[in-house]
């Protein structure tokens, strides 16, 4: 959101190619980030107050750009994780919050409909509390809000249940959205492991070489797709899960409640500039559908696969 004090939002980057795969008939969602993270010492700010004008004034900028084109607009992006902690439970987050989408909902019109987002690490009880609680009831029982999005990023596959365990029967008749999900902490706890034997000898890398180390020397040089691919089945933390997107989808539509859920398609312009990669980097890349960043390119120059995900990627398109 405070790009938008930049310039017009039709002009903004994100907003742009959204309106463009609109335009080309692609499903879209758009989530409105108000970024009050902890190290930025900003408080979330008050209703009333000049802080929550300021950002009531970037959403009167952002819905005419957006209403009756994109197909689901999310109020807020991660907010527990964009927020003091200190404001978590007091009523603040959800003040600043429900008072944007009071503002959001007299002026929604046409096809667009209203998610409240996203909840994050719900598998740790320490981000469950009286704020949790209120976001759910706001969304129970708030008629135009179709219900929250979810953002299960964990350490182990069996943990997103607990993401749906807190959430389902606070919904009432509400659905949810996954807009975003990974096994990203579960990578991230590997990256100190090493390479496996196999790896090793067949790339002739010194055996006490480390994951993360392959990951920043294949940012700062690509590798070939067998040889990324290679590195990713050889080591059983990435193989022993590569069903994830599957597995996953196929408990988030047993419910009956799932609206839409969205995976990481690109490795991102961050991943790009890999030299700063290292042993605690988030390795969001492993994520990825395509490995732009990481995997030479195709003889035709589009980007290549990242191991393991496209099949089941395009397999879950078609159900």
């Amino acid at each position: 959101m405070p790009d938008l004090d930049k310039h017009d939002a039709t002009e903004n980057p994100t907003i742009k190619t959204l309106r463009q795969a609109a335009d080309r008939q692609y499903g879209t969602v758009l989530s409105l980030k108000f970024p009050y993270f902890p190290d930025s010492h900003k408080q979330i700010p008050r209703p009333g107050t000049p802080a929550m004008q300021a950002d009531l004034a970037r959403v009167d900028k952002v819905l005419p750009a957006v209403m009756d084109k994109v197909d689901i607009l999310v109020i807020g992006n991660e907010p527990f994780i964009e927020c003091p902690q200190s404001d978590w439970n007091n009523g603040a987050l959800n003040e600043f919050y429900e008072t944007v989408a009071a503002h959001v909902i007299k002026q929604r019109k046409g096809k667009t409909v209203l998610y409240m987002g996203a909840l994050n690490n719900l598998e740790n009880p320490k981000w469950t509390g009286a704020g949790t609680e209120r976001w759910m009831k706001y969304v129970r029982e708030t008629p135009e809000i179709e219900g929250t999005d979810l953002h299960p990023h964990v350490g182990a596959p069996d943990q997103v249940q607990a993401f749906l365990d807190y959430t389902l029967p606070k919904l009432g008749g509400k659905k949810f959205l996954v807009t975003e999900f990974s096994l990203v902490q579960l990578w991230k706890k590997h990256l100190a492991d090493r390479i496996s034997a196999e790896y090793a000898d067949k790339y002739h890398v010194p055996k006490d070489t480390l994951v993360w180390q392959v990951i920043r020397n294949a940012l700062h040089q690509p590798f070939p797709k067998a040889r990324w691919d290679d590195f990713l089945r050889t080591s059983p933390w990435f193989e022993n899960n590569k069903n994830f997107l599957t597995d996953q989808m196929t408990k988030f539509r047993a419910t009956g409640k799932l609206a839409v859920a969205a995976y990481g398609i690109d490795q991102g312009i961050a991943a790009l500039k890999g030299g700063d990669f290292g042993p605690d980097t988030p390795p969001w890349l492993l994520n990825s559908v395509f490995a732009r960043a990481t995997v030479q390119k195709n003889p035709d120059g589009t980007a290549a696969p990242n191991y393991a995900w496209l099949e089941e990627f395009t397999a879950l398109q078609k159900h």
